[in-house]
């Protein structure tokens, strides 16, 4: 018999698409909270430039996933799924509904679709190769590799310790998860009983709102964000300071670019990762889409509640049919 699994509610859309006004509305009319899937909000000091919840939407409805890193922190997508499966499982037990928002693509379809990670992979062939190269043309031939990929680590790495020479040039290829593709939802184990929410609008008039809100943020104090996080120590090259608004502000306060180029900079890779998120949606084909242009927002909160009820009576359908038949 199929174990229970949990319900878990997603909304996702691309970045200024309006998320966080619905989700709101949505976890007050849900009595929950919301489990935050946006990759930049974990970290503490980083507010403006990554359209952070404000201090009044959390005491609204409470957060999770948000200040919870310093900037040097890295944060991966096998620590999101591990978070949030620890969370939903928390909610699930005090009978709150698990919802997750955000639109870091690759974040969410991991966590829905249960990616089997393995963040130690050997790709042995890749090993094998680089191992033979070393034993027929020396150890410094692998290491020029790892030079002409990732000349950092090629300084800290001395060419001698070839196992980690290796290792770091599978890294630079292969990315810091090697993320098995033997997903769970190809043998039809999805981990969640998930409802994925996707709001859209008009590709033209998403553009506008991304540029709109690019101003609003370098108007709402950007620049003196950025400030204070390099007087205090924050390195440009920290993995938070390479966020979208925080590097190319960044560029600004130390001149090698004008305020204007700037925030052209900033609505442009904006835009770009706008469409890269669109890309990851693609590949989600179970995600339940809203035009928000269509509806006014009350028509579209209604709407969208009634689905999620129909969803969650299905759900309760299906656990009264298992209690059924475990009685039997």
């Amino acid at each position: 018999m199929q174990a229970r699994k949990t319900p878990l509610l997603v909304l996702l859309g691309p970045t200024a698409v309006g998320k966080t006004a619905l989700s709101l509305q949505l976890a007050e009319r849900l009595g929950t909270e919301i489990i935050s899937g946006d990759s930049m909000l974990v970290y503490r000091g980083f507010d403006i430039g990554s359209a952070k919840p404000r201090a009044e939407e959390c005491a609204r409805v409470p957060h999770h996933l948000v200040d919870v890193l310093g900037a040097d922190a890295p944060f991966s997508v096998t620590e999101f799924v591990a978070r949030v499966s620890e969370l939903a499982r928390d909610f699930d037990a005090a009978g709150r509904l698990p919802f997750v928002v955000g639109g870091t693509g690759l974040y969410v379809k991991a966590l829905v679709e249960g990616y089997d990670f393995n963040v130690t992979q050997e790709h042995t062939c890749f090993r094998h190769a680089m191992t033979g190269v070393a034993a027929r043309r020396g150890s410094g031939r692998v290491h020029r590799f790892l030079a002409h990929r990732d000349p950092a680590a090629a300084e800290r790495i001395h060419a001698n310790n070839l196992r980690r020479v290796i290792r770091a040039l599978e890294v630079a290829r292969y990315g810091d998860e090697s993320i098995s593709r033997a997903r769970a939802m190809e043998h039809g184990t999805m981990p969640y009983d998930a409802l994925v929410i996707g709001l859209m609008r008009e590709r033209a008039h998403l553009y506008a709102r991304i540029n709109e809100r690019v101003e609003a943020m370098f108007a709402a104090g950007l620049c003196a964000e950025v400030q204070q996080l390099l007087d205090s120590g924050v390195r440009r090259d920290a993995p938070a300071m390479k966020g979208i608004g925080y590097k190319e502000t960044a560029a600004y306060l130390a001149g090698e670019i004008t305020r204007t180029e700037a925030i052209t900079a900033v609505q442009t890779a904006t835009r770009h990762f706008a469409k890269r998120q669109l890309t990851w949606y693609r590949q989600m084909p179970y995600i339940r889409w809203y035009d928000a242009d269509a509806w006014t927002e009350p028509e579209l909160l209604e709407r969208i509640l009634m689905d999620i009820k129909e969803w969650q009576t299905k759900g309760e359908a299906k656990d009264d049919g298992q209690d059924h038949q475990s009685a039997g």
